[in-house]
């Protein structure tokens, strides 16, 4: 008898980013599908961003929302807002975030701000410089949110290996 799957608590939040119409001109016609941007959360620190493909626009949404939920990262968050200023790149979009005081909120625009208050984050202050493309500036967010989650494992490791000695 197999056994049944443990259900996984649905608490993410989820949000489209932007759904683009692709159509793809071949010898039988036009083939058109669709991709959605989708960025999930649980606003405790934990934020993933994916895109999904397929024919339709409730199948790309489902498996951008997938495809999100496994590569997630989590946020070293310190009061609300992120420890230090970081800046990333991506192809033609650089984004800029800085830490806040308690009570600033969150002055970011469009993506920046989908995707920072997916991660639970209320106080910080966020540019978008050079691109205006979504898809590049929410990749560029989360890049900058990937880098904050590596140099907060490393500096754990760090004064692990110290209190250790």
């Amino acid at each position: 008898m197999p056994r049944p799957k443990p259900q996984r608590q649905q608490d993410d939040n989820s949000t489209v980013i932007k759904i683009r119409r692709v159509s793809k001109k071949t010898k039988g016609g036009n083939n058109i599908s669709f991709t959605a941007l989708m960025v999930v959360g649980d606003k405790k620190g934990q934020v993933g961003l994916g895109l999904g493909k397929a024919p339709s626009v409730a199948d790309a949404i489902k498996k951008g929302g997938r495809l999100a939920r496994r590569d997630m990262v989590t946020l070293p968050l310190v009061h609300g807002t992120i420890p230090y200023q970081v800046e990333t790149k991506f192809k033609g979009a650089r984004v800029l975030m800085k830490p806040a005081p308690k009570g600033t909120g969150v002055i970011a625009g469009g993506v920046v701000r989908s995707v920072v208050e997916m991660a639970g984050v209320t106080d910080i202050v966020a540019k978008c410089l050079g691109g205006t493309n979504k898809a590049s500036n929410a990749i560029a967010t989360f890049k900058a949110m990937a880098q904050l989650e590596r140099t907060s494992h490393r500096l754990n490791a760090l004064s692990k290996n110290k209190t250790q000695k």
